[in-house]
């Protein structure tokens, strides 16, 4: 027995040597997947204008990423890990670098969605093989801080995507926002290929294709609906995919149950700290998210800053998830992760609660505190909890257990921009109806101003150059009694633009406060559950399937 184990054992303590640059491989492919979700927050102004995109071609130009990006996860992740991890995230980057090209030459909304939903394939490639790969790569005494730089790169991801496009929107048209990423592709795909070395399971068992289609048909429906519902309405299309999610995720574990190797053992969910690190990820990516989505729009419409202008004001948030890395890599292995996970989760819950103060007059300054504290909490919070849900995962199933952590990131995600994006619309349009009640403004312009805050800005930017017109043409009016009227008009419109202009704006910040106290109490319920859930200490004895899982690791270096 001695005999078998003295080969493991010293490979162990030799691990892959160049494991430290195949980590900045898989973060740089990271990088441009995230990148490519908050770039478009800050092109979408000039695609809108310049392919005239309704605001249903928006939000399906925006979550036609998502759909095949959280649907395909779990059965892709498997997939790579029966054959080749490496090559599944070499495909993905090939897939997704495709994408960007059909992205940077499409010149209509279908052409652009069709390229996003490829760029979303691709993505769902490579986002469980890069935490497959690291897993397989580093040994278990090294791995969560591996980890952390792996989440530091995702929180670095989404401030660094405006900053990106908002330099490239300076002097480009939103399609270069898609074609940065081929370069990074093609460099991450070199890379891969010299510095990851090859990875997969060690079993080859059949695949449980019949559990990964389930999970396709119930994960996508489910995304389809939390974006179809709040936006569109509930009407058939939202109804019907709630009802193919319902039955799809019943069949999915009830098969999973009875199935000698499920894809996905759905009697993990059952341990405190595999369903608690799913909880959080979860929700914590639903915060974060939505309030991403209302805090860009704040930024650029109310406060007037352009895409660079919000990006670099965005970068706060990124410093910040560096710092809270660093401290959760020096405090979770002594205090356990339940403590420093609860504190991340109160954190974000309190950056949320300062957001309730935002008003007409806030600038900036007042966005820096929460930005702050909100990076702070996803630096402290979410490598615990991913490092915790692969380790819950043996060897063979790496590319399964990352699927899973970035299922649960994608679905908080999706959940967030939904309920509260939805949110924020209802209540800037209740707040912006009370506002102009009894203006005389029309009431075709008052109904498309309650369609968005950039809608509002809109009207009341073609109401005061209307108002402009008419003072030209009373400058030139010879009748003078002509020229009064013609005063008095371009008056009267003029401070109906700067009613609706100042309208606009405080009804937006109203609304911001009310979506921010909602969040922050979805936040807070979750984080007593979260607390709950997680054991106050993991057990710091190996069972023997990690054991065996360190030595098939080491082994693959």
């Amino acid at each position: 027995m001695r005999l078998v184990m003295t080969e493991p054992v010293e490979k162990m303590e030799r691990p892959y040597a160049r494991r430290w640059w195949a980590l900045l491989v898989l973060c740089l492919s990271l990088l441009i997947i995230v990148m490519a979700n908050t770039a478009l927050t800050v092109a979408a102004p000039d695609m809108t204008r310049d392919l005239g995109l309704s605001s249903a071609d928006l939000q399906w130009v925006i979550d036609g990423y998502t759909v095949p990006y959280a649907a395909l996860m779990l059965l892709l992740g498997a997939i790579g890990d029966k054959y080749s991890r490496r090559g599944a995230l070499v495909l993905g980057l090939v897939v997704f670098g495709g994408g960007a090209v059909f992205g940077y030459l499409a010149d209509s909304a279908a052409t652009v969605i069709a390229a996003r939903a490829v760029m979303g394939v691709g993505a769902a490639l490579i986002m469980p093989a890069t935490l497959s790969l690291l897993a397989a790569t580093f040994p278990r005494a090294e791995r969560a801080k591996a980890i952390t730089l792996w989440t530091a790169t995702a929180g670095l991801a989404i401030a660094a995507g405006p900053v990106v496009a908002g330099a490239l929107l300076r002097n480009h048209g939103w399609s270069s926002t898609f074609l940065i990423n081929v370069p990074v592709a093609v460099v991450a795909i070199v890379a891969a290929l010299v510095l990851i070395p090859p990875s997969k399971a060690g079993h080859h068992d059949r695949i449980d294709y019949v559990g990964g289609l389930l999970s396709v048909v119930w994960t996508g429906a489910l995304i389809y609906m939390i974006i179809e519902g709040p936006h569109f309405g509930w009407g058939v299309k939202a109804v019907t995919a709630a009802v193919i999610a319902g039955v799809g995720l019943v069949a999915f574990v009830l098969w999973e149950l009875r199935h000698p190797r499920p894809i996905l053992d759905v009697r993990r969910f059952t341990g405190r700290r595999f369903a608690g690190s799913n909880l959080a990820v979860a929700l914590f990516f639903l915060a974060v998210f939505g309030a991403f989505y209302y805090l860009t729009q704040h930024l650029q419409f109310v406060l007037g800053y352009d895409a660079l202008e919000t990006g670099v004001r965005m970068l706060p948030l990124a410093g910040a998830v560096f710092v809270g890395s660093a401290v959760t890599g020096f405090l979770t292995p002594r205090v356990g992760m339940k403590w420093t996970v609860t504190a991340g989760m109160v954190g974000g819950t309190t950056a949320l609660a300062l957001l309730t103060q935002v008003d007409a007059g806030s600038t900036y300054s007042d966005f820096l505190a929460p930005l702050i504290i909100l990076g702070l909490a996803i630096g402290l919070a979410l490598s615990p909890c991913t490092d915790a849900i692969m380790g819950t995962f043996p060897e063979s199933e790496l590319g399964v257990g990352g699927a899973v952590n970035d299922t649960s990131l994608e679905l908080g995600g999706s959940l967030g921009i939904a309920i509260l994006g939805s949110l924020l619309a209802t209540s800037y349009g209740n707040h912006l109806s009370d506002a102009t009640a009894g203006s005389k403004l029309p009431a075709s312009a008052l109904d498309t101003a309650q369609d968005s805050v950039g809608a509002g800005y809109a009207v009341a930017q073609g109401i005061g150059d209307k108002a402009h017109a008419l003072a030209a043409q009373a400058a030139k009016a010879t009748d003078p009694q002509q020229a009064a009227q013609l005063k008095q008009q371009a008056a009267e419109l003029a401070a109906g633009a700067r009613q609706m202009t100042h309208a606009v704006g405080s009804s937006f910040s109203d609304a911001v406060a009310h979506t921010s106290l909602v969040g922050a109490v979805i936040l807070g319920i979750g984080t007593i559950l979260v607390a709950v859930l997680l054991p106050r200490r993991e057990a710091t004895t190996p069972d023997v399937k990690t054991e065996e899982r360190e030595l098939a690791n080491s082994s693959a270096g």
